[in-house]
């Protein structure tokens, strides 16, 4: 009994693990960690970073787990904006995107976190769409 209980909790762990996108992360310069009233800017790929008061804190890359699901661009740039919070970084920023296609269902992204010493709110920047 006690081997089956150990199968199915595998089982279920792998299954819960494998059906979220791949992440992987470099913080090269982590920050203070943000409160959650503390703005974030997206920045998708066509918008510009700021020229001045700008520090690189580090990357994240996105990618397809092979079963992912919910990996739609929204909640990519909801986790990324949560991951930014966490190490301190107010603009994510998009460098790379992979759209859904005939290989995956899912967004694959590559993003640079960045701490902006001003209001980032005067950024123009992406706007999460409601479901």
């Amino acid at each position: 009994m006690k081997k089956m209980t150990k199968i199915l909790f595998l089982i279920t762990v792998i299954g819960i693990t494998s059906c979220s996108p791949k992440i992987s992360s470099n913080f090269i310069n982590p920050q203070p960690k943000l409160s959650i009233d503390e703005k974030v800017a997206l920045l998708d790929i066509e918008h510009n970073l700021p020229k001045n008061n700008i520090i690189k804190v580090g990357e994240l890359r996105f990618q397809d787990s092979g079963f992912s699901t919910d990996c739609s661009f929204n909640s990519l740039m909801t986790q990324a904006r949560n991951e930014a919070r966490k190490n301190g970084a107010n603009i994510v920023k998009v460098v790379d995107k992979k759209k859904p296609d005939l290989w995956s269902s899912c967004y694959r992204l590559k993003i640079d976190l960045y701490k902006y010493d001003a209001d980032v709110s005067s950024l123009p920047q992406y706007q999460l769409k409601l479901d």
